[in-house]
Order: structure tokens, then C-alpha cells, then sequence
């Protein structure tokens, strides 16, 4: 398989959302072109409640999906439909908004603070309607597979080694992991051709891709053609997100927390919000 190079690095930015979460902003609107079916992906860290604790109160999504992975902390969840839960560490939520939810993400305050993810998938225009439904996973339920020596991998979606991820009949076709190497390990991760494909350093450095780009922490590396990624950790090891995903190649209309393909039909999501109309019967 032919190693990938990186196309660009992009590197996270300070933001502030929900009713004053601050976070950073590994990539998002208008740094997508290379990366579809991705969208989003936002990186929380903090062990001081002050930058988390307002949490993200009710507001409505529709036409994609969520996956929000905690790595220390805890999130509650609860949303229109009655659903409700709770997420701790190495628990993923895969939430499919699919014709629309209106839902709120609270973290709990804890002596460890909140640490994790979230990212957002495009839905296929076949597919931006669909009834709403939730995936909570635990993280006892999330393989761990051996990628070389010093090298680990958790498997949230896809297939890595002799591992399967436990988030299964996707919509889109993508692969999720997170990689942790020690210092001087070295990984090579199948992507397959024609996929879309991105590493987000968050602990660490590590040299990307087939001309060994090297990408600090909190950075994105965008990956061009090929069938595997190839990653050398840095001498303070290495932790990372890696995916990759079936482009859609389909018109975007974006519209905060809602994603369309056209504006007409952002205008007619955002007019259902103020009518009371949003949220379909099941």
C-alpha cells in the first residue's frame, strides 16, 4: 500500500461555544474540502470548571452526525426524544440527528476536569432526513489492538488489525481510532484509497506521512492519497485521533448546527425551529 503524504497542517484555534465552553477548534467551517464526509472537530480540555461547566444547553441539530469521545471527566446527555445518559471516560456517543433533535451536552464537574472530543460526520443528502438515533458505547466495549512495538490502538469505528470498532451499521463508511505511542514508535494504519483521511496530534509530536511531516500537539495533519498512514513518534511519545471516511461529494449548506445541501432547505429547518415544527413524529 502506498503511504500518504500530508497535504497541509492545520492548527487548532481557541473558541468558545455552547453557553461558554472553551475549547479548541482543530478544523471546521471552511477548512473541509480535503476532509469530507468530516466537518468538525473540536478538541475540550480544561481542569478548570470555570471553562466548561455552562455546557452546551439545548440546541437543535439535523442532517449530520455527532460522535463525542471523553477521555477524562463526564458529559450528561439528554434530548427531545426522552433519551438520557451519561458518558465517562473512554465512552464514545454516536448520535445521528438525522431529521432533527434538539439536545444538551452538561459536563459534570469532577476533580479530574473534562477532557475529550467531538466530531462531526456529513450525512448523504439519502440519508439527512432519517429518524434520529443514539449509540452509547463504553469503553470496556472499544477493542485495544497492538499497532507495533510500544504501540497501541483503541478501535472505536472501523476495522484496524483483527479488530472490529462496536459502532456499527454506520451511514457513512468511516474508520475512528486513537493511537498512543511511546517514544520513537512507529505505526502504518490502512486507509483505503478513495477515503478522505486525518491525524490530530493532541499529546506529543510526531512525524506524518510518507515525507515525514512533523505535527505538534493540538495540530491536524490532512492526508492525501494512498492506502496507509504512516506516524513516528516524537521523543515525548505520541497520542493521536486518526480517521477516515467515504467522501460525499455533495453540495454543503451550512448553517451552524445544521447541515443541508441547499440553503432552501437550511431556511426551511430554521423555520420549523421558530414554528415548533422541527422535531418530526417517530
Amino acid at each position: 500500500m502506498t503511504a500518504r503524504s500530508v497535504l497541509k497542517v492545520l492548527e487548532s484555534r481557541p473558541v468558545t461555544e455552547g453557553a461558554g465552553v472553551r475549547l479548541r477548534r482543530a478544523f471546521g467551517h471552511g477548512e473541509t474540502e480535503q476532509l469530507d464526509p468530516f466537518l468538525m472537530l473540536d478538541h475540550f480540555r480544561s481542569s478548570h470548571p470555570r471553562d466548561y461547566e455552562a455546557g452546551f444547553p439545548f440546541h437543535p441539530h439535523r442532517g449530520i452526525e455527532t460522535v463525542t469521545y471523553v477521555l477524562s471527566g463526564r458529559m450528561e446527555h439528554q434530548d427531545s426524544l426522552g433519551n438520557r445518559g451519561s458518558i465517562g471516560p473512554g465512552d464514545v456517543q454516536w448520535m445521528t440527528a438525522g431529521s432533527g433533535i434538539l439536545h444538551q451536552e452538561m459536563p459534570r464537574v469532577t476533580s479530574e476536569g473534562l477532557h475529550g472530543f467531538q466530531l462531526w460526520v456529513n450525512l448523504p443528502r439519502a440519508k439527512k432526513m432519517m429518524p434520529p438515533r443514539y449509540r452509547d458505547v463504553r469503553s470496556a466495549d472499544i477493542l485495544s489492538v497492538g499497532l507495533g512495538p510500544g504501540a497501541i490502538g483503541r478501535v472505536i469505528a472501523g476495522r484496524l488489525g483483527d479488530r472490529s470498532g462496536p459502532v456499527k451499521d454506520l451511514v457513512v463508511e468511516v474508520g475512528l481510532f486513537e493511537a498512543e505511542l511511546e517514544a520513537g514508535a512507529r505505526i502504518a494504519v490502512p486507509a483505503p484509497g478513495g477515503h478522505s483521511a486525518f491525524v490530530y496530534v493532541f499529546e506529543g509530536e510526531g512525524l506524518i506521512g510518507g515525507g515525514g511531516t512533523r505535527v505538534g500537539p493540538r495540530s491536524t495533519a490532512v492526508m492525501g492519497a494512498g492506502g496507509m498512514v504512516e506516524l513516528e513518534a516524537g521523543k515525548e511519545g505520541c497520542r493521536c485521533l486518526m480517521a477516515h471516511g467515504a467522501p460525499l461529494n455533495e453540495p454543503i449548506a451550512w448553517g451552524g448546527p445544521i447541515v443541508m445541501n441547499t440553503k432552501q432547505e437550511l431556511d426551511e429547518a430554521f423555520e420549523e425551529l421558530r414554528l415548533g415544527t422541527f422535531i418530526r413524529p417517530r
